[in-house]
């Protein structure tokens, strides 16, 4: 299934451990926070999901048209100003967030 119709997106990966008793006020300002990532060019979707087996664990998914759209183009926006100021406070430690990019296997 192609679903970025012949690109081959950024994928952002970022586990954000969250302070245990501000999980449900995390994913309330998350809700909100992801109408200022949607909103820079090169952004083309995202999923937030919860670990089954540590529930204060979450993994963020981004996929970008570029590494760029996300280093510079989110990154220096003053929609990260608005995510920054919404959800890192949350984050313990702060995550490590790393970019892969989609490996083309070949049949044999």
């Amino acid at each position: 299934m192609d679903l970025y119709e012949g690109r081959s997106p950024i994928l952002e990966v970022a586990i954000l451990n969250v302070i245990p008793e501000k999980s449900d006020t995390f994913e309330a300002d998350f809700t909100q926070a992801q109408q200022y990532i949607q909103s820079i060019d090169g952004y083309l979707d995202h999923q937030l999901q919860k670990c089954i087996e540590n529930p204060h664990q979450y993994l963020l998914l981004v996929w970008w048209d570029t590494l760029e759209a996300h280093t510079e183009g989110f990154r220096r926006s003053p929609q990260y100003q608005n995510w920054k100021r919404l959800l890192h406070h949350y984050y313990q430690p702060f995550p490590t967030v790393e970019h892969y990019q989609l490996v083309t296997l070949k049949p044999n």
